[in-house]
This record gives C-alpha cells, sequence and structure tokens, in this order.
C-alpha cells in the first residue's frame, strides 16, 4: 500500500501511473544505461523518453542518451560511449548531496572564511 501511494504522490522518486500506462500502450523499449536508466520512443517514433532508475533528475542522463532524446542522432547509442582522454566520466548534478561542491569559507564545508583585507567599506546613510 505504502509503495501505491508513494507511485501516486511522490512524482519526483520514480515513475508516475499515467507514464507507465503511456509506456505499456505506447512505447517500445529502445535500450539502457550504465546508471540503469531505461529510454523508450513512441511507436511511430516521434517521441522519445526515459524511466529513471530512482531519483527523476535530467543531469543522470548521459551525453550520448541525451542527444538521441534530443533527436540529435536518429539511432540510440549502440554499447559504452566513445571516451575521449580529455573527458572525465558522467557525474549527475550533485547540488544538495553529500558529494555537492562547497567552495572554500561555505558553511557547508566547514570551513571559515578568510579575513576581509580592509579595502571595504560599507555604505551607510547620510
Amino acid at each position: 500500500m505504502g509503495r501505491l501511494l508513494r507511485m501516486l504522490f511522490v512524482w519526483w522518486r520514480d515513475a508516475t501511473p499515467g507514464t507507465l500506462l503511456t509506456v505499456w500502450f505506447r512505447g517500445v523499449p529502445v535500450g539502457a544505461d550504465e546508471y540503469g536508466n531505461r529510454y523508450y520512443r513512441s511507436k511511430n517514433s516521434r517521441r522519445r523518453w526515459v524511466l529513471y532508475n530512482g531519483t527523476v533528475e535530467a543531469s543522470r542522463v548521459p551525453a550520448d542518451w541525451h542527444g538521441w532524446l534530443h533527436h540529435t542522432f536518429k539511432e540510440p547509442p549502440s554499447g559504452p560511449a566513445k571516451v575521449r582522454t580529455w573527458e572525465r566520466d558522467h557525474r549527475p548534478n550533485m547540488s544538495g548531496m553529500e558529494g555537492a561542491y562547497y567552495p572554500p569559507g561555505s558553511l557547508a564545508r566547514g570551513g571559515v572564511r578568510a579575513p576581509a583585507t580592509g579595502d571595504y567599506e560599507p555604505w551607510s546613510p547620510n
């Protein structure tokens, strides 16, 4: 019962019932990426979409699948993407997560802000 209620009301966690019905009646499976996201197209090949594995976050789609979703590439990616020497591995947006970037001096990082240099004068009304 809890899973059904979560599916109905917590749309950012998994696919909604409407999306699942669309996949069931109109979707053709195309493939999956290394993160467990599953990709579909409509039977007439006009629409393309993704069912996320976990939290619904667009930055979790790798670049090669992103290109296919937006009709940049006609054919879906087959196998792992070609990695160039200067490229880093794909990482989703980590904002608000444990792996997020916090600049030096950020309270969330636990650091201490550097002291002011003395060239700052606060505004004061006359």
